[in-house]
């Protein structure tokens, strides 16, 4: 199944389709979709962070079939914590990433801001959550010093907080937006506010369905009048740069996902 070149933005998902590394992913990929999504991580015990060779390979998979990459920053960075030294390894981090990855000519990078591992923002106060959003400025100041990118190539992500509580930092910024549409429905945020809200400076949205309480589902668990209100909503404001990432992690949900979209295809 393909949904390449059938929609007036790109259409991607994520670098983890078929149960392999990044490079055979992409090879699987690069006929069926626009964009690919390269999930990355860096651990003390582990890693999937590509070699010059597999750069390489990236690069000229992407000039021959017209593919892309958005780059999805580590997860285990919280560039929001209150504590310092924290927010400096996750600068860090996220540089080696940026760096590892700029011969790549991303279409994007989506990023994070979380406060710390298992730290619900929801539960701050609102004195905290100020200190919060203060906290993800002062990362990005470090962030933005140490690289040669404009900040509206990076897009910060709706998780399970009140995107609003971010929107003067991503104003002050520059910064553009990751709606991640599943990320909404699952934590009750309203869809059509975001994009009405959001859309404008949207670079890249998260797609995917919702089955027995758990995200990360094809697009055939998606509810139809979503999928039809951010269809319509693409279709009145065209960006032949945006991504569309179905942001799932199996074969099958990739072709469920791949025939939904195509119905709405030209």
């Amino acid at each position: 199944m393909s949904c390449k070149k059938k929609f007036p933005f790109r259409v991607g998902t994520t670098s983890y389709i078929i149960p392999d590394e990044i490079v055979p992913n992409i090879e699987y990929l690069k006929d069926k979709v626009d964009d690919v999504e390269l999930v990355l991580f860096e651990s003390d015990e582990m890693g999937n962070l590509p070699s010059a060779q597999d750069i390489a390979r990236l690069q000229e998979i992407s000039e021959e079939y017209d593919l892309t990459y958005s780059i999805h920053l580590p997860l285990d960075v919280y560039l929001g914590s209150a504590d310092a030294a924290i927010r400096k390894r996750s600068v860090d981090k996220c540089h080696r990433v940026v760096e590892l990855t700029e011969a790549l000519h991303p279409s994007a990078y989506v990023m994070h801001a979380e406060a710390g591992p298992g730290i619900d923002v929801n539960g701050f106060s609102n004195g905290e959550k100020n200190g919060f959003a203060e906290n993800f400025h002062i990362s990005l100041e470090r962030f933005f010093s140490g690289i040669p990118v404009q900040p509206s190539e990076f897009c910060v992500e709706t998780l399970n907080y009140p995107f609003e509580i971010l929107g003067g930092v991503i104003s002050s910024f520059g910064l553009s937006v990751t709606l991640d549409i599943g990320h909404l429905e699952l934590y009750g945020h309203p869809v059509n506010e975001h994009l009405d809200r959001y859309l404008e400076h949207t670079r890249v949205l998260h797609m995917h369905g919702i089955k027995e309480g758990k995200d990360h589902k094809g697009l055939q668990y998606m509810r139809a009048e979503t999928l039809d209100m951010v269809m319509q909503a693409l279709s009145g404001n065209h960006d032949q740069k945006r991504v569309v990432t179905m942001e799932i992690f199996s074969e099958d949900d990739f072709n469920a996902s791949c025939a939904e979209l195509i119905k709405y295809g030209s």
